[in-house]
């Protein structure tokens, strides 16, 4: 018999609350669920501030597999450890962490390796799995039994979830809980990575940036932070200038008007050659194709941020892969190693190097979990954070 949460309920089942997507495109609904405890190498974290992410929309549309239902959604999120199960040694009860999609387990040769963040452990492999990683089953039921499917290995829109403990890292305990620190778990890590990790921005470099989403003004933050000295944003909406200066941005090309040009070909004109570092978070291999055309030849890099739709294939010439001395790559989680990596990013917003609460622009409490919905859909917010209730 599940039980509500006190202090008798380490290693039971527990009843709490979830924002449950029982069908694809339907308002989520709160209902009681029961969080059953962790496995062995798992923690149970209540979840206290949690936020939306555009996969968590793509996925919630989803209607083939891997969308599946009925689902927790929700990947980006800051907890604290209500108990964990054998094996775990990095995270006892009552720490700060901060969960992640990607994995890190610290043993296999690319966690031992600087050149990825792609873990190979064979029991922790990257894919959007309705179960948790090592074990193939659910955590979560609803009160008739029914198994609730996991996503992305976090599921934080529940009070509770359970999520191994390779994407877990914990937070320094002199670092005050801090609803901003939760976007490190997805978005701005996402950005700001791609910029310092995996381009290697160098000052004084040139930056397009196409799509300026949280993830573009994370890569535009990102590029400030290496001393880009030209950001340029691409976007079909004139008024994410204004909102990108914040972040850096120092130039602006209307994607949907630019004069009988294409976005490359301005691009390519106003910095006499193109970017040094072209970054799509868009989503589509259109705008690859774009991004990749106006990154300057001989050692222009274009990285691949956004998620497009299964199937969807980019077409670049042979002969411009061979002649131009460019590179195309493409990144999950801004090639950041989580575990390694988030507190430094953590440090740097402590220090006010790192802008985060910027990227806040609502707040809403977990029973208007739908608000965040209709405010990232009608593109009204950048990151807007869900305030769970005290237990």
């Amino acid at each position: 018999m599940a039980e509500k949460v006190s202090g008798g309920s380490r290693g039971k089942p527990i009843r709490c609350r979830a924002a449950v997507c029982r069908k694809p495109g339907e308002p989520l609904v709160i209902e009681e669920i029961v969080v059953a405890p962790p496995m062995p190498h798992e923690v149970r974290i209540r979840i206290i501030y949690t936020s939306l992410c555009h996969s968590d929309i793509v996925f919630w549309k989803m209607k083939d597999f891997p969308g599946i239902f009925p689902r927790i959604l929700g990947h980006e999120a800051i907890g604290v450890v209500e108990c964990v199960g054998e094996d775990v040694n990095e995270v006892s009860e009552g720490d700060t962490v901060i969960p992640t999609f990607m994995a890190e387990c610290g043993e296999c040769r690319d966690c031992k390796s600087t050149k990825s963040n792609l873990c190979s452990s064979s029991k922790l492999p990257f894919k959007v799995s309705p179960f948790m990683p090592r074990y193939g089953t659910s955590r979560f039921t609803d009160l008739n039994g029914e198994t609730l499917y996991h996503f992305l290995c976090v599921s934080s829109f529940s009070e509770y979830t359970v999520i191994d403990i390779a994407h877990v890292t914990k937070i320094d305990s002199g670092i005050p809980l801090s609803k901003a620190a939760g976007l490190l778990g997805c978005g701005v890590s996402t950005g700001v990575g791609a910029a310092w990790r995996t381009a290697n921005v160098e000052p004084g470099s040139t930056v397009a940036i196409f799509g300026l989403g949280s993830i573009g003004l994370a890569v535009a933050e990102g590029a400030r932070l290496c001393g880009a000295t030209r950001i340029i944003g691409v976007d079909v909406n004139q008024d994410k200038f204004e909102v990108g200066k914040k972040f850096g941005l120092t130039d602006f090309v209307n994607g949907a008007n630019s004069e009988n040009k294409s976005a490359s070909e301005v691009i390519i004109e106003m910095t006499d050659g193109g970017a040094d570092y072209c970054f799509e978070c868009v989503g589509m291999a259109s705008v690859v194709q774009e991004a990749y055309a106006c990154c300057r030849k001989g050692w222009g890099k274009t990285i691949v941020l956004g998620v497009d739709k299964p199937g969807s294939q980019v077409s670049i010439p042979s002969a411009s892969i061979l002649c131009t001395g460019k590179s195309l790559m493409g990144v999950l989680f801004g090639g950041l190693k989580p575990k390694s990596d988030i507190p430094v990013l953590l440090n740097r917003y402590i220090n006010k190097e790192l802008q985060l609460d910027e990227f806040i622009t609502h707040e809403v409490t977990f029973e208007d979990i739908n608000k965040a919905f209709d405010l990232l859909i009608e593109g009204k917010c950048l990151r807007c954070v869900i305030c769970m209730n005290d237990q």
